[in-house]
C-alpha cells in the first residue's frame, strides 16, 4: 500500500533499537545481581527485595510516560503539531512533580515500607535492603524523566536515541559497580550509588536532546511549575488506568515476594536470580510491544483502523517467532548461565526449575497476554486491560500462589505455576477483545482541546 504509515524499513528501525535497549537494560540488571551476589546471598537478597518496590515505582512512571506518548502519537497521526508539543511538555511537568512526591515519601518511610511489604526478615537482609533503598530512592526523579523522554522519542518513531542513552546509562552503572562493590567493598550501598549516578547522567542527556526544534516532538523549555490542567487530564485519562494496572501488578508481585521471603534465604535468592533472568527471556516481546504502542497510536490518530489491525497481526506473529527462538536458546544455555552466580547447589537447582516454568510460559501465552493489550491502550481503550489484569492478578496469580504454597506444599515454585495460569486467562480475554472489535474506541484527537494554547504551553 502506498499510504501505509509504517513501511517494513520503518518497523525495523523502530523494533531493532528497542530490542537492543531492552537487552541492555535487563542484561545489566543480571550483571548487577551477579556483582552483588559476590558480596553474599544476604546482600543480594536485600537488593532483590528492594528491586520489587523500585519496579513498582518505575512502572508507575512508565505508565505516565506511555499515556503522554500515546497522546502525542495520536496527534502525530492526526498531523496536529501544536498539540503534540503541548502534550509532551505537560507530560514532563506532571511526571517530575509526581516523582518528587514519591521520592520524599520513600525517604521518610524507608523502614516502614520494607516492613509492610516483607514482614519480619533476617537482620542482615534488612540492613542491605535499607541501604540500597535509601540511595536508589534519590534516583527516582531522574529515571522518571528518562522514561518520559524515552517514551516521547518512541512516540515519534525514534527508538535509536533511547537505545544509545540506555547504553550510556548501563556502561556507567557497570563501571560504578566495579568501583563501589569490588573496589570499595560497599555492597548493597555501592550497587545503589552506581545505579543512581547512571540514572542522573542519562536523564540530563535525554532532557537536553528533547529540546531540538527539528524533532516531531520537542520541548523547548522545562518550567516544571507551568501546568495546563486540561491537557494533563487528557494524558492522565490514559496514564492513570495504565498506571493503576501496572502498580496493582507490581503490588501483587511484592505480596508474593513477601510469601517467598517467609520461605527463607534460599527461596529469596533463587527467586531474585530468576527475576534478574526471566526478563531477558521476553526481551523481544517487550520491544515489539513498545513498538506496537507507537504504531497503533499513529494509526488511530490517522483513523486508519484497518492498518492498525494489519500491524497488530504482523507484530504478534513476529513476537511469537522471536520468543520461541530466543527461549529455546536460553534453555540450552541455562545451566552455564546460572553458573555465573555464586549460588549454593540447592539455590541453583531451585532457580533452574523456576526458569523452565517461565520459559515455556513465555513461548506459549506471553505475547497475547502482554503485547496485544498495548494496541488497545494505543487506541485509548485502557479500562478493559486494566480490569482484566487486576482481576487476573488477584484471583489467579496471588490466590493460586498461596493455594499451591500451603495446600500443595510447592514452596517458591507455587508463585511461578500461578503466573502461567494468570497469563493464560489474560490471553483468552485479550484475544476475545481483539476479535470483538470493541477496542476501536474514540481517540483523543477526535475531541479537540476546548482551550486556547499560549506559547508557554507549546514550548
Amino acid at each position: 500500500m502506498n499510504n501505509q504509515l509504517f513501511s517494513k524499513s520503518d518497523l525495523r528501525k523502530l523494533i531493532i533499537p528497542l530490542i537492543i535497549e531492552q537487552t541492555l537494560a535487563l542484561t545489566v540488571g543480571m550483571f548487577d545481581a551477579i556483582m552483588v551476589a559476590s558480596a553474599g546471598e544476604s546482600i543480594m537478597s536485600g537488593v532483590s527485595l528492594v528491586d520489587t518496590i523500585a519496579v513498582l515505582i518505575i512502572n508507575l512512571f512508565a505508565a505516565l510516560a506511555t499515556g503522554g506518548a500515546i497522546a502525542a502519537g495520536q496527534y502525530i497521526g492526526a498531523k496536529d503539531k501544536e498539540n503534540v508539543n503541548c502534550a509532551a511538555k505537560q507530560l514532563v511537568n506532571i511526571t517530575f512533580l509526581i516523582s518528587i512526591v514519591i521520592t520524599v515519601l520513600c525517604l521518610l518511610l524507608n523502614r516502614q515500607m520494607l516492613s509492610l511489604f516483607f514482614g519480619k526478615i533476617e537482620a542482615d537482609v534488612m540492613s542491605s535492603a535499607r541501604a540500597y533503598f535509601y540511595i536508589t530512592t534519590l534516583s527516582f526523579p531522574f529515571i522518571a524523566l528518562f522514561n518520559a523522554a524515552a517514551a516521547l522519542f518512541r512516540g515519534m518513531g525514534n527508538s535509536k536515541i533511547p537505545m544509545i542513552n540506555a547504553l550510556i546509562m548501563n556502561i556507567i552503572n557497570l563501571i560504578g559497580n566495579a568501583i563501589f562493590i569490588y573496589g570499595a567493598g560497599w555492597g548493597a550501598f555501592g550497587a545503589g550509588l552506581s545505579t543512581t549516578i547512571s540514572r542522573v547522567i542519562a536523564a540530563i542527556v535525554m532532557m537536553v536532546m528533547l529540546r531540538r526544534p527539528a524533532l516531531d516532538i520537542s520541548v523547548r523549555s522545562y518550567r516544571f511549575w507551568d501546568f495546563n490542567p486540561k491537557i494533563i487530564k487528557r494524558i492522565l485519562g490514559i496514564g492513570i488506568p495504565n498506571g493503576f494496572e501496572n502498580c496493582t501488578f507490581q503490588i501483587g508481585r511484592i505480596i508474593l515476594t513477601g510469601l517467598v521471603a517467609a520461605l527463607g534465604t534460599t527461596s529469596i535468592a533463587a527467586n531474585g536470580v530468576a527475576n534478574s533472568l526471566t526478563g531477558i527471556e521476553v526481551i523481544p516481546g517487550i520491544a515489539i510491544g513498545l513498538a506496537l504502542t507507537t504504531v497503533a497510536a499513529q494509526c488511530v490518530g490517522a483513523n486508519e483502523y484497518e492498518q492498525a489491525k494489519r500491524y497488530i497481526k504482523q507484530m504478534l506473529k513476529l513476537a511469537y517467532a522471536c520468543l520461541i527462538g530466543f527461549n529455546i536458546f536460553m534453555l540450552v544455555i541455562l545451566r552455564p548461565l546460572l553458573g555465573l552466580y555464586t549460588l549454593s547447589p540447592e539455590t541453583f537447582e531451585l532457580a533452574f526449575k523456576i526458569m523452565l516454568i517461565h520459559g515455556f510460559g513465555a513461548m506459549l501465552v506471553w505475547p497475547v497476554s502482554f503485547v496485544l493489550p498495548n494496541a488497545f491502550r494505543a487506541a485509548s481503550d485502557v479500562k478493559y486491560p486494566m480490569f482484566i489484569s487486576i482481576f487476573s492478578m488477584i484471583v489467579f496469580r496471588i490466590g493460586f500462589s498461596y493455594l499451591f504454597a500451603y495446600a500443595a506444599n510447592l514452596g517458591v515454585l507455587s508463585v511461578w505455576f500461578a503466573m502461567t495460569i494468570d497469563w493464560t486467562f489474560r490471553s483468552i480475554c485479550f484475544a476475545w477483545r481483539y476479535f470483538s472489535g470493541k477496542w476501536k474506541k474514540t481517540n483523543i484527537t477526535q475531541t479537540p482541546f476546548d482551550l486556547e494554547l499560549t506559547p508557554s504551553d507549546i514550548i
